[in-house]
């Protein structure tokens, strides 16, 4: 019996955050920084209780607040193969409706300017350093001019002059208006001076939350001295992992006491100033609702859908490399199985090659489709959580995407494959070959796509091969149907490969094709005629749109089946 034991990570606390500071959750790994942070965020909202209170919530409530704030992860997610200005102008055109190009150009040269991002506008983003990217995850989201700002560790992976301009710019942004929270493991002295207010959890609690020059004082009130030239948050996070006991109890019951807190004006959002990033823009707080009002939902799925063709352009180990792969590929088991298609003593070859077809194109749609969302998942997670789309629009610019370059890759690798192989020159069977032969690999996309959402991807890769390998064994070739255990039958409804090959079977041989070549050097061609073929693999019966309206089915159900496995995965990631 499984005992699942729930842990209690944020005990109580409570904290005000002031617009114009920048504030500092603080506290040893496992104090239940970024717990705290999720919470606040609204990305953790299971198994938590209390309220949070904001200016934002006076009239539209909580949909305010989330349109006013912004959460930038500890991972900085880019899309690689674009420009620094290039995602800067998609962003802009997912985040904003009602601005015109030269507006739209403008603030983004302003962004990019007091970011210094100026000199690296033309960059692309997987060139770029671990400080520059983390100015550009910030510049991103600053082109709605959120009023409230999360970032989960800033300066992880940065040296201690990167994490310096980092948190400087994190300054600069908050002396303009804005309530700026990040959480921070261990800070040095010059960076722990930067922040206005710090806010300090243990074990759960609250054991700190005043200004950083009030810090020590604070201490010094419970008989911590801090020795000189030591660092204020290294003593501070000394004085709570114990190293002079355990006074946990002692310093949560301190840290309710307010007097702590440096007094700073507070600076309403309505009669905000324009702020240093927006400092010669016409863009005002006074002018968010209007100029800042997202675009519509088709809008953006325009942008998304040409998002992913420059993407799919650029990166040439899914594009470029793939088609050429499936020319070549169609070229070698076109000269494997030549003269197959027309020679009555290869049949049984033929309906070999006619499997292969149908395997390889299943392999190389699904393994690709595992790894699709697992590699964007955090990209994802954090676009959508932070409004620059909805699930369902992003799901719909991919299944657009997908399904031409998934017919493009089965088209050449039919050309080249079909005709090498001597398949009857006939259009209307070369047609509903690539018709089964594209639905087969639309199909192994879905399935692929949904794998890939239940499991992770070194899982997915394994389920996905055991997956095919099954419908392998139903499809009518390694056990023809009439000799097939009736045990195995439900399997060959299962597995659409036993569908695509009937339907590929009655695309060659079906709707009364006339009788095959018996070559001179055979005495006797047993299957001549192709139906006495079809009779004894037991596929005699004309199906072929039946074939094509399961594969077809298979190929919808999993894809809506994917993108509720996918919001599944991204309400648990």
């Amino acid at each position: 019996m499984l005992n699942i034991i729930k842990k209690q990570l944020i005990k109580g606390v409570s904290g005000k955050f002031l617009s114009g500071e920048l504030t500092a959750i603080m506290g040893p790994s496992g104090a239940g920084k970024t717990t705290l942070l999720n919470i606040l965020t609204g990305m953790q909202v299971e198994y938590t209780s209390g309220s949070i209170k904001c200016n934002s919530f006076r009239e539209n409530g909580a949909l305010q607040y989330k349109k006013d704030s912004c959460y930038i992860l500890q991972e900085d997610n880019l899309p690689s193969l674009f420009t620094v200005v290039e995602i800067m102008n998609i962003a802009a055109d997912l985040k904003l409706k009602n601005i015109s190009e030269k507006a739209k150009s403008f603030l983004i040269e302003d962004v990019l300017d007091n970011l210094g991002l100026t000199v690296c506008k033309k960059t692309k983003c997987q060139h770029l350093s671990g400080g520059q990217r983390k100015r550009l995850s910030v510049a991103l989201e600053l082109i709605n001019n959120p009023p409230i700002m999360f970032l989960d560790e800033p300066t992880t992976g940065l040296d201690s002059s990167a994490s310096s301009q980092c948190i400087q710019m994190l300054k600069n942004l908050a002396i303009g208006g804005r309530t700026i929270i990040c959480t921070i493991h261990q800070p040095n002295a010059i960076i722990y001076e930067m922040f206005d207010h710090i806010y300090v959890l243990a074990q759960g609690h609250c054991v700190y939350q005043g200004s950083s020059t009030n810090s020590l004082p604070y201490l010094s009130s419970l008989g911590f001295n801090c020795p000189q030239y030591h660092n204020p948050a290294d003593y501070l996070l000394e004085v709570i992992n114990g190293d002079y006991g355990n006074h946990i109890n002692l310093l949560k019951d301190a840290a309710e006491d307010q007097k702590w807190r440096k007094a700073v004006p507070k600076i309403a959002f309505v009669k905000e100033e324009i702020t240093p990033v927006h400092q010669n823009s016409i863009y005002n707080i006074e002018q968010r609702d209007k100029l800042y009002e997202p675009p519509s939902e088709m809008t953006r799925f325009w942008i998304l859908l040409y998002r992913y063709r420059i993407q799919l352009v650029r990166d040439w180990t899914i594009s470029q490399l793939k088609l050429l792969l499936h020319i070549l590929v169609g070229i070698f088991l076109g000269f494997t199985f030549e003269y197959c298609g027309k020679d009555a003593s290869k049949v049984h070859a033929n309906l070999g090659f006619l499997l292969a077809c149908i395997v390889y194109l299943s392999y190389t749609s699904t393994m690709p489709a595992v790894l699709k969302f697992p590699s964007e998942l955090a990209m994802l997670k954090k676009e959508r959580f932070n409004n620059w789309y909805k699930l369902k629009t992003y799901f719909a610019a991919f299944l657009v995407s997908d399904i031409p370059i998934q017919a493009s890759f089965t088209v050449v690798y039919t050309v080249t494959s079909y005709f090498i192989s001597s398949q009857p020159a006939e259009w209307r069977r070369f047609i509903m070959v690539l018709v089964i032969l594209t639905l087969v690999g639309l199909a192994s996309s879905s399935l692929g796509l949904v794998v890939g959402t239940l499991v992770n991807p070194i899982n997915g890769t394994f389920f996905g091969a055991i997956t095919i390998a099954v419908m392998i064994s139903g499809s009518g070739f390694l056990i023809l149907f009439p000799h097939m255990p009736k045990l195995l039958y439900p399997i060959t409804y299962m597995s659409f490969m036993s569908f695509a090959l009937e339907g590929l079977m009655q695309a060659v041989y079906g709707y009364n094709r006339g009788p095959l070549e018996c070559p001179e050097e055979s005495d006797y061609c047993h299957y001549r005629y192709p139906e006495m073929l079809l009779r004894d693999v037991g596929m005699e019966r004309r199906n072929y749109w039946i074939d094509v309206g399961y594969i077809f089915t298979f190929f919808v159900v999993f894809r809506i089946l994917a993108f509720f496995t996918l919001r599944r995965k991204l309400s648990k990631a």
